[in-house]
């Protein structure tokens, strides 16, 4: 695969993995039973691990030096919080509020994530 089809299933699982994780956010709030299957489990976890091998590729290719670059250092911490948030908000979060709260907190981090992708800049909206 080049580098241009690796770039274009990357976008496609990071749409993907936002609209999983919101879906699955608002049918844990509203319990239904499709929540309770093993797709649905186990989907979320195959798309993630597909798009950080997709993102790891993207960065082997142009040989960026991830740690050396202020934008994916950014990415990367958000993408660190944007686990933990999500975690509290999907499982860890004691209450309703709690979780609200952290499903708001992952929805930031993730389209801070997008901005910083799109912008190439640590600091997108400069």
């Amino acid at each position: 695969m080049n580098y241009l089809s690796i770039k274009h299933l990357h976008i496609s699982l990071v749409i993907l993995s936002g609209t999983l994780f919101l879906l699955r956010y608002f049918l844990r709030e509203h319990p239904a039973r499709l929540l309770q299957s093993r797709l649905w489990r186990s989907l979320p976890h195959v798309i993630d691990t597909l798009l950080l091998l997709c993102g790891l590729t993207l960065l082997s290719i142009p040989g960026y030096a991830a740690l050396a670059t202020p934008w994916l250092q950014a990415k990367l911490l958000a993408l660190l919080l944007y686990i933990i948030f999500g975690s509290i908000a999907m499982k860890r979060g004691k209450t309703a509020s709690t979780r609200r709260l952290a499903a708001l907190a992952a929805v930031a981090c993730f389209l801070y994530i997008v901005a910083v992708a799109i912008s190439k800049r640590a600091i997108p909206f400069q």
